[in-house]
């Protein structure tokens, strides 16, 4: 029971995909986490790119989208004027400005929950939202996966 926590306890070919797709969902909550070393580990112990690729972008658009639900929501419970603060303001300002495409850009550190948090409040239209949420995340986790150096 001690050393549960060790890697090969849970880095395994039968669970690393079920690993990096949690990982890539909490990363893209409110939560704090992040998925590009789970993605690197994966791609450099000889896992499929293009499985690697689909279950990060699944995760991470689920993460995504939850934030959407989770801006909805607020926004039916409470008044949009008591819960901004300085930087929930230029989110929602960016995705009142540009509309769903701004959420293209979701993948981004720091700004990209909350685009998402602020396309729910504002009511962007779902399938439009998960669309953009989905392609930029795809191509931030392409790239990743291109950079990877592996061997043969």
């Amino acid at each position: 029971m001690g050393d549960w926590w060790r890697p090969e306890h849970w880095w395994n070919e039968d669970n690393a995909l079920w690993v990096l797709f949690a990982s890539a969902f909490v990363s893209s909550t409110l939560l704090p986490g992040s998925s590009e070393g789970v993605l690197a580990a994966s791609r450099l112990s000889g896992f499929d790119p293009w499985n690697l690729l689909w279950v990060a972008t699944l995760g991470n658009t689920l993460g995504g989208l939850t934030n959407w639900w989770l801006g909805r929501w607020i926004a039916t419970r409470y008044p949009a004027r008591r819960l901004v603060r300085a930087e929930q303001e230029k989110a929602l300002e960016r995705v009142r400005r540009f509309g769903w495409p701004v959420l293209l850009l979701s993948w981004l550190p720091v700004i990209g929950d909350p685009l998402c948090l602020a396309a729910g409040w504002l009511r962007v239209n779902f399938w439009l939202s998960a669309l953009a949420i989905a392609i930029g995340k795809a191509a931030r986790y392409a790239l990743l996966l291109w950079l990877i150096p592996v061997a043969g």
